[in-house]
C-alpha cells in the first residue's frame, strides 16, 4: 500500500514536472518569435516611412515662358505614362503666383507693381521610391530637358542624398539587429529542446536497447515540437496583431502607406520559422543523444 503510495506520489511529480517543461518550452518559442516578428514589423513600418519620404521629394519642371496650356498638358501625360513617375501635378501661373502669397502673407502682384510676373508654369512630379535617387534623376532630368518646351529641372540634390545616406545607415543597423535576433532565436530554442529531450535521455536508450531505429524514436518527438513550433508561433501572431492594431490606433497616417500583404508574408514566415526552428533544433538534440555513450548521460 505504501509502495504504490510512493509511486503515485513519485508519478504525479513527473507530470507536473513534464507540464512544466512543456510550458516553459512553449513559452520560450513564443517569446522568441514574437521578438523576431516584432523587428520585421518595425522593418516593415520603416521601409514603408522610408518609401513615403522619397515619393514625397519633388522634381519640379519648369516651362518656358510663353508655352500653350494645352502643350503642358499633353506633356504631363507622357510623364504619367512613365514607369518611373508616382504622380504629376500641374501648377500654373497663377496658382503658382496664389502659393507664394499664401507663403510670404502678402499680395506678389502688388509687390512687383509694374514689372512683369517671373513665375514660370510648371509641372511637380513625384517619382517612385526606387527612382528617387540622384543617378536616376539625373537620367530623366537629361531626358526631360529634350523636350522643347522645358526649361529648367529643379530638385534639392542635398536633400534627395541625405535622405538615401539615412536609409542605407538604417538598413545596415537593421539588418546587424536582424542577425543577432535570428542567432539568439536559435540558441534559445535549441536550448530549450535539448533540455526537454535531456530530461527523456533514458528513455531514449531504453528504445534503442530494445531496437528501435533511429527513425522510429526520432519521430514522436519531432511531432511533439513542431505542434509547439505551430503553437508558439500563433501565440506569438496574436501579440503582434495587438502590436499592429496598437500602433495603427496611435499612428492612424501608417494605415495609409503599410502593404497588408506585406504583414500576411510576415505572418506566414513566422510560422514557418517555429516549424523550421523547432525541427532543426529537435534532430540534432536527438542525434547526440542518440550517438551518446552510457557515461554521457549522467553528465
Amino acid at each position: 500500500m505504501q509502495v504504490n503510495t510512493v509511486m503515485k506520489s513519485e508519478n504525479s511529480t513527473t507530470k507536473r514536472r513534464l507540464r512544466g517543461s512543456y510550458l516553459i518550452s512553449l513559452m520560450s518559442i513564443m517569446l522568441v518569435l514574437f521578438v523576431i516578428g516584432l523587428f520585421a514589423s518595425l522593418m516593415l513600418f520603416a521601409n514603408s516611412i522610408s518609401d513615403y519620404i522619397k515619393e514625397n521629394v519633388g522634381v519640379e519642371i519648369v516651362m518656358k515662358k510663353g508655352v500653350l496650356e494645352k502643350d503642358i498638358l499633353d506633356f504631363q501625360k507622357i510623364l504619367d505614362s512613365k514607369k518611373f513617375v508616382k504622380s504629376t501635378e500641374y501648377i500654373s501661373q497663377a496658382k503658382a503666383t496664389r502659393r507664394l502669397t499664401e507663403d510670404l502673407g502678402e499680395d506678389i502682384l502688388e509687390w512687383l507693381g509694374d514689372v512683369e510676373n517671373p513665375l514660370l508654369p510648371s509641372i511637380d512630379v513625384r517619382l517612385k521610391s526606387e527612382y528617387a535617387n540622384n543617378d536616376s534623376i539625373a537620367k530623366i532630368e537629361k531626358w526631360v530637358m529634350t523636350y522643347r518646351n522645358v526649361k529648367e529641372v529643379y530638385y534639392q540634390k542635398s536633400l534627395i542624398n541625405s535622405i538615401n545616406d539615412n536609409v542605407h545607415k538604417i538598413a545596415f543597423v537593421i539588418l546587424l539587429i536582424g542577425l543577432a535576433l535570428l542567432i539568439m532565436a536559435v540558441t534559445l530554442i535549441s536550448h530549450t529542446v535539448r533540455l526537454s529531450v535531456y530530461s527523456k535521455r533514458f528513455v531514449v536508450r531504453s528504445m534503442q536497447l530494445v531496437g528501435a531505429t533511429e527513425g522510429f524514436i526520432i519521430k514522436p518527438f519531432m511531432k511533439y515540437f513542431v505542434i509547439q513550433g505551430v503553437i508558439g508561433a500563433l501565440l506569438s501572431l496574436v501579440l503582434i496583431t495587438l502590436f499592429i492594431g496598437a500602433a495603427f490606433k496611435n499612428i492612424p497616417e501608417l494605415r495609409e502607406i503599410t502593404d497588408f500583404g506585406s504583414f500576411a508574408k510576415i505572418y506566414l514566415i513566422m510560422v514557418i520559422i517555429g516549424v523550421l526552428l523547432t525541427t532543426i533544433s529537435t534532430y540534432f538534440s536527438m542525434r547526440k543523444y542518440l550517438r551518446a555513450d552510457v557515461d554521457e548521460l549522467y553528465e
